[in-house]
């Protein structure tokens, strides 16, 4: 991924700045630490010009805190000038680690919280900052994106009340229904897919992946899945299938429809690896039902991909699925909270996005266009060619 580029040229768009919330910590370090190596050893034609003044700092976190009063009510500081700045705020919706007193109790930040959190640092701000993107890499309550009988559409609602307190841009991951961004038709919203960033986990975690259509296929758990399923099947070269669920439309079990059976269309994936695609892995029973279906077909090793992982009922379900050969490997990224636990299982494969965050931050802070940075294709080319040559990629 190159970061010296004709576009690093231009004049910055504002003095950049970043506001790292507590639950995106470890990861807005990374993203921090690549912008600032890169900037120090770029070395432009108008280096020495007014206008880049600071474009080359120690640092480019602004500190801010949100404290707590002991109702659990709470406020932004930000202890810096924002004035003029080209502002970037990440956050993790999904970081349940944090807590928080309420009359003396100890609570769980929930997803709401988080939100709120966002909306106070932008308060804080008071209008001063030229731009101010969010980076929010699971999009809060996009689940929730659409209304089939009396219910509330968060999604939406959360994207008009960024847009009406100054947001220019949202950047998220992998979004449920990016038809969502239809709520805010004239603010930016870009939806990234980390599909490069899964190919070079995989490959430099397995070194005998046969990437042709007689040993690999790709899998799409649903049909809601089928888009992104069918990018990766194309890039690679090799056959998609898709399970489709039935469901008893008579029940609903915890707001849902249970599902019956996992039905298959595709060809035989007798004697192949399958790649399993999903934009996240809430509790993992589908993933994991899917996954056993397959095996059923006989299928050689099951790898899960999923952009977030949630792991919302536990690892023990997982733990078994590998124990007894259900699953070879589960990759999902960094973008979201990651207990130690998983961090630490055989089966775990951490894909990092941090470096492609950081080349998203630079360039769109020198106005540039990121249209060829969100399309990997030639890059996934270029690393199966490598891959091809050497089955080891460093």
């Amino acid at each position: 991924m190159k970061t010296v580029d004709n576009k690093f040229n231009s004049i910055p768009s504002g003095k950049l700045g970043i506001i790292v919330h507590p639950s995106c910590e470890k990861l807005g370090n990374m993203i921090d630490k690549y912008i600032v190596d890169w900037r120090k050893n770029r070395e432009t034609s108008e280096s020495e010009a007014i206008h880049f003044q600071d474009y080359a700092r120690d640092t480019f976190i602004i500190k801010c805190t949100c404290s707590r009063f002991g109702t659990g009510e709470a406020k932004a500081l930000l202890h810096s000038s924002v004035r003029g700045a080209d502002l970037y705020i990440l956050a993790d919706v999904l970081n349940y680690s944090l807590q928080y007193k309420v009359c003396g109790h100890m609570n769980h930040m929930s997803p709401d919280d988080i939100y709120a959190d966002i909306k106070r640092i932008i308060a804080a701000a008071s209008g001063k900052p030229r731009s101010i993107t969010v980076i929010m890499p699971f999009l809060y309550e996009s689940r929730q994106h659409k209304r089939s009988s009396r219910e509330s559409l968060d999604c939406a609602f959360a994207l008009q009340e960024l847009a009406n307190i100054g947001v220019d841009n949202i950047l998220t991951f992998d979004a449920h229904d990016p038809r969502v961004q239809n709520a805010i038709p004239l603010k930016g919203f870009d939806n990234v897919m980390p599909t490069y960033q899964f190919l070079k986990a995989l490959l430099h975690n397995m070194h005998d992946l046969h990437i042709d259509n007689d040993h690999l296929m790709v899998i799409s758990p649903d049909e809601g899945a089928m888009n992104r399923a069918m990018y990766f099947a194309n890039v690679l070269g090799v056959d998609i299938g898709m399970f489709y669920k039935r469901r008893d439309y008579s029940v609903v079990v915890n707001g849902r429809n249970p599902i019956v059976a996992h039905e298959f269309l595709g060809a035989s994936v007798e004697g192949k690896d399958v790649l399993i695609i999903d934009d996240m892995i809430s509790s993992g029973e589908s993933m994991l039902d899917v996954a056993r279906e397959l095996k059923r077909r006989k299928a050689n090793r099951v790898i899960c991909i999923s952009t977030f992982g949630m792991f919302t009922n536990g690892l023990d379900s997982f733990d078994q699925a590998f124990k007894d050969g259900t699953i070879y490997r589960v990759t999902t990224t960094n973008s979201t909270y990651q207990t130690p636990e998983l961090l630490e299982r055989e089966w775990y494969i951490s894909t990092d996005v941090s470096k492609y965050i950081a080349l998203l931050i630079d360039s769109m802070n020198h106005g540039a266009s990121i249209s060829r940075i969100l399309n990997p294709h030639d890059r996934i080319k270029n690393r199966l060619a490598e891959y091809e040559q050497f089955h080891d990629i460093q």
